[in-house]
């Protein structure tokens, strides 16, 4: 059984993700709101990561920085501090993490840190320049740090394009966007966090103990296929 850190898991992929490892791990979540749920290996901390001081963890064989955000502005309305709070949930939080939990998961056999980009990142999309700006460096910290804790810690990212959760509800709120949504995909669908949650897992394993510094695209052919 691993001990799994992951941050923001009470809601969407988070949760998700919580309750795919919670069949044979334990999980302690760090978020701002309990989940809705319990389990015998779950333990929950209420904390905000961004100004709050992180509870002390001894050991860990995971971590998993969830937090995000779809703030989609045209360009002219986007204000320098929709960047900076962009940067800031998706970026600093997880640097933060990262630094307070290195000690804990260097304890581990075999570790692994799990963060989340955009398929943003690698195909122009309009109102998508505070977002894709903030996970790109996502993506650099991933290969980044990947190098800097080679060979004791793993660490990946995963790009998904649009997934059913509450954070993207504004964009499935009727059948005409859904329909839209899944029209924009070749493969005529869009993520469920389930599938996420899978990707997650693994990347969590000792199955993919060979993988570090690399990005996968969960984009329903979105970014590598055109129809």
């Amino acid at each position: 059984m691993k001990k799994i850190i992951i941050i923001g898991g009470s809601k969407g992929i988070g949760k998700a993700i919580t309750e795919s490892l919670l069949k044979e791990h334990q999980v302690i979540n760090i978020s701002r709101t309990a989940p809705e749920f319990q389990h015998a290996n779950l333990s929950h901390f209420s904390c905000d990561v961004l100004a709050d001081e992180l509870p002390e963890i001894e050991d860990a064989d995971g971590l998993v920085y969830c937090p995000g955000s779809i703030n989609l502005k045209p360009f002219n309305r986007l204000s320098i501090d929709d960047f900076r709070t962009d940067f800031e949930i998706n970026v600093i939080g997880a640097v933060k993490c990262i630094q307070v939990y290195t000690k804990a998961l260097t304890k581990s056999e075999a570790a692994s840190i799990v963060l989340f980009s955009t398929v943003a990142t690698k195909l122009g999309m309009p109102f998508h320049a505070s977002i894709a700006t903030a996970k790109s460096a996502v993506e650099g910290l991933t290969k980044s740090v990947a190098a800097d804790l080679a060979p004791k810690i793993r660490v990946n990212a995963i790009a998904p394009t649009i997934t059913d959760t509450e954070l993207a509800a504004k964009f499935l709120r009727n059948e005409r966007m859904i329909e839209s949504t899944i029209q924009r995909h070749p493969l005529k669908k869009y993520l469920e966090p389930s599938e996420v949650a899978a990707m997650a897992e693994y990347l969590l394993s000792d199955v993919s103990k060979s993988i570090s510094g690399q990005i996968f695209n969960l984009d329903c052919g979105i970014v590598s296929l055109k129809l």
